[in-house]
């Protein structure tokens, strides 16, 4: 059984290599998926069985800034795999990787039955790529939200944006738990805390220093990314 997974090089991706035997893991210059043409020669040399698709342009101001690649990546990545696995001779299991992100973030603890309605574009791209995926007669759409496990990347954190995180160990377990027990449709890999970033980050970083979203100058931020599940158990961030 043979398992693509996009973005191998990313935190989830390198966790998510741990988890499946011998997957087939590409480097972006090993297989851009915004290229159909070379997607679909991809899946003729290789006999794939399980996609698990976490590739993606994830930089919120990235994606307002460049929404062309935005989009292409996305969404028409996203397409491609999509289209690529329906033309497959063999039976495909897709897995999408999500976000927390496609909810507007005004309330909190959105459930798999939750109406999206996101609030920047890296989050509509998203959810469009859901919708791609809701063309396969099967697939698992995870939304989940997550940081890799290493020291915090900047000298802030908020304090008044929330989240029911996991490290991307976590979640690559919660979508290996979730693969072998083959639920289909939409699940939600949460954590079993609502935390805020700034208490996320001081667990791998001490000296972070606190930060409100009015000391940020930059597109629209979801403000509560987190998420209750209805369909799965829920995991403990593990320590650093």
């Amino acid at each position: 059984m043979a398992t693509l997974i996009t973005g191998g090089s990313g935190a989830l991706g390198t966790e998510l290599k741990k988890k499946f035997k011998d997957p087939i893991a590409p480097t972006h210059k090993e297989l851009e998926i915004a290229d159909k043409k070379a997607v679909d020669e991809f899946f003729k040399k290789n006999d794939i069985d399980i996609v698990i698709h976490a590739g993606a342009l994830t930089g919120i101001r990235p994606c307002e800034e460049n929404k062309q690649l935005a989009w292409d990546t996305n969404v028409g990545g996203t397409r491609n795999l999509v289209e690529a696995s329906i033309s497959s001779k063999r039976p495909v299991q897709f897995i999408y990787v999500s976000t927390a992100c496609v909810f507007d973030g005004h309330s909190g603890m959105y459930k798999e039955s939750s109406i999206p309605y996101p609030e920047n574009f890296y989050a509509l791209t998203k959810l469009l790529g859901e919708h791609e995926v809701n063309k396969l007669p099967e697939y698992l759409i995870i939304r989940t939200n997550f940081v890799a496990k290493k020291k915090w990347p900047y000298p802030k954190a908020f304090t008044d944006r929330f989240g029911t995180y996991l490290f991307a160990d976590g979640v690559a377990e919660g979508i290996s738990d979730v693969q072998k027990a083959n639920l289909h449709g939409f699940v939600h890999i949460v954590g079993d805390k609502k935390m805020s970033i700034f208490e996320l980050a001081k667990m791998t970083t001490s000296d972070v220093q606190p930060m409100t979203i009015k000391e940020y100058n930059g597109p629209k931020l979801t403000m509560d990314m987190s998420l209750d599940t209805e369909r799965w158990k829920k995991y403990h961030i593990s320590d650093p």
